[in-house]
């Protein structure tokens, strides 16, 4: 979407933050946006961990969207940790997108659409996932949306099929702030490329492995070089039993070899450079509930 549409006038800039439940297709959304990979995807809930931004540059704007975990009841300290970073992308936003689909119902989490009705900042509710509902039904949605938030712009789309993504830009740019760009004009994210090293390690974590698992995982970085032919990365897999530590690992290394495989690939392509990665399981018992180690992996405030 970047720079294919040019405002009139002053220079507009701001922070487009994007909420919703889990599995609504927020990151779906947010990577069509920005035009980037810039979040993880999978089918799995709770997927996005990390509040994570993708800026969108044009000659007299600039978008700053950020990629918000899915609202949850948290269960353990990791996950009141992701609330918060959905709690403060409600206090600094100029302009909130607010994801939901076709499957869910619209009185889930009911405590954050009261908080939504007393925003000051804009709203645009995109009900994403339009391409597996038929038209009554995103019609009788769009006026439901439509009682139930009547400040809020309510646009159908699909992020998947990259359907109706343009009306979303439009009404992104129409309702930002005049402003200077908050970052340089070649900036695409806020995180840099150990983060993304990560991350890709747990996408593959989370497409690879069943039940539990990927939530009992966390990715730490160790080493992080660039050479002159490839980057060299060693990343620890933290989890929290031994029994898990050996399902990651599989039947002669196969699993973590394959898991280790796909990881290099995807970076390979994200960072348009070869790697040589080595990957490492730990166990750590505690790291969900324990305030230091949340702080090592960017969770503590």
């Amino acid at each position: 979407m970047e720079g294919t549409r040019h405002t009139k006038g002053k220079h507009r800039a701001g922070f487009v933050n994007i909420i919703g439940n889990p599995n609504v297709g927020k990151s779906t959304l947010m990577n069509a946006l920005v035009g980037e990979k810039l979040s993880i995807v999978t089918a799995k809930a709770q997927t996005t961990r990390h509040r994570i931004m993708g800026i969108v540059n044009g000659e007299d704007y600039q978008i700053v969207y950020s990629d918000t975990p899915g609202i949850l009841k948290p269960n353990y300290r990791l996950q009141q940790d992701m609330l918060d970073f959905v709690d403060t992308a409600l206090g600094d936003a100029d302009i909130i997108l607010y994801v939901t689909d076709t499957i869910e119902k619209r009185d889930k989490n009911a405590a954050y659409l009261e908080k939504l009705k007393k925003i000051d900042c804009p709203v645009i509710v995109v009900i994403n996932k339009i391409d597996i509902s038929s038209q009554d039904d995103v019609l009788r949605l769009m006026k439901e949306w439509h009682d139930e938030l009547p400040k809020a712009v309510v646009i159908p789309a699909s992020a998947k099929e990259r359907f109706n993504l343009e009306n979303i830009f439009d009404n992104i740019v129409g309702h930002l702030p005049e402003a200077p760009a908050w970052f340089d004009k070649d900036t695409f994210t806020d995180k840099n490329l150990r983060f993304f090293a990560s991350e890709i390690i747990r996408e593959k974590i989370f497409l690879n492995y069943e039940q539990e698992i990927p939530y009992c995982c966390e990715v730490t970085i160790e080493r992080f070089k660039e050479g002159p032919q490839r980057y060299e990365i060693s990343a620890v897999i933290n989890v929290m039993r031994d029994s898990q530590k050996g399902i990651l690992i599989g039947k002669g290394g196969a699993s973590l070899k394959k898991t280790g495989t796909e990881a290099r690939l995807d970076m390979e392509d994200f960072f348009e450079k070869k790697v040589f990665l080595e990957l490492f399981v730990k166990v750590d018992p505690d790291w969900r509930n324990e305030k230091k180690e949340l702080k090592r992996f960017g969770y503590e405030f």
